[in-house]
């Protein structure tokens, strides 16, 4: 499915004036943006133009110093990522964070925790609702096992695995969060030709199966410019264009940065 053809709804989530300084480091300075709901959208930009911060800004990892963030229509004040996943954002890494000694079926089980209602001692015994409770949520897990096309490696612990199947596992991670907004930080990184067109198919399926909208930072200009259904371009913390990927392509600014035209 092309992103030209999906449906793109209201506002879901919208930042303004946000500026995020570590020490004398200015990391974000006046960005502003919104993400809308249904839509794949991309945050582009070279190294240190402040896009994973960004993200981090997003999920409640930092706090900006100015700047709003409005998610679902109401003002955030000083979120935390916990607090974040429970209102349906959820993440994956830059640099990939499961439990290497754990199964797969067991890192994306590790997912559903914020769905959980019985209380610990419940859960230990393993009886009545919290038995009835965990089968529930393995079924569901095994859907997104089923999805992602990772049945062979359901009990491998993810450390034997490939970077490109780790990666997948984190993203099944996220999706057994349930969330309404997906935020993604480089998935395809390090990933050979195959690996990336697998994970650009299973992007384009979150979004249009589940109707998961999606913000994701990705350097393969080929890649964003395919799936994305509009692109946010930073540099130095800096917003420099907005727009469709073919607006954003011809943007100047946008080459300049990418060519490392002096500012």
């Amino acid at each position: 499915m092309s992103a030209t053809t999906r449906v793109i709804g209201e506002v879901l989530l919208k930042v303004e004036g946000i500026n995020l300084s570590f020490g004398g480091v200015r990391a974000l300075s006046e960005v502003s943006f919104d993400i809308r709901k249904g839509e794949i959208r991309a945050i582009i930009g070279p190294n240190g133009a402040g896009k994973s911060s960004m993200l981090n800004c997003i999920n409640g990892f930092y706090h900006p110093q100015q700047g709003s963030i409005t998610y679902k229509g109401q003002p955030r004040r000083q979120m935390r990522p916990h607090e974040a996943a429970a209102q349906g954002i959820a993440r994956t890494f830059q640099n990939i964070a499961l439990f290497r000694g754990m199964s797969t079926l067991d890192n994306i089980m590790t997912g559903r925790l914020l769905k959980m209602k019985q209380n610990f001692l419940m859960q230990a015994l393993y009886w009545g609702p919290a038995q009835r409770e965990e089968i529930a949520h393995r079924e569901h897990v095994e859907k997104i096992i089923d999805f992602l096309e990772i049945q062979a490696i359901r009990k491998v612990p993810v450390g034997r695995l490939p970077y490109g199947l780790q990666k997948r596992v984190e993203l099944g991670r996220a999706l057994a969060a349930e969330p309404e907004l997906l935020l993604l930080d480089e998935p395809m990184a390090g990933m050979n030709v195959e690996e990336k067109e697998d994970m650009c198919r299973f992007v384009l399926d979150v979004n249009e199966e589940f109707g998961t909208t999606i913000a994701l930072i990705e350097h393969d200009m080929g890649v964003v410019m395919d799936i994305s259904d509009r692109v946010v371009v930073l540099d130095y913390g800096r917003k420099i264009a907005d727009g469709t990927p073919d607006e954003v392509r011809a943007d100047q600014n946008v080459i300049d940065a990418y060519l490392g035209v002096a500012h």
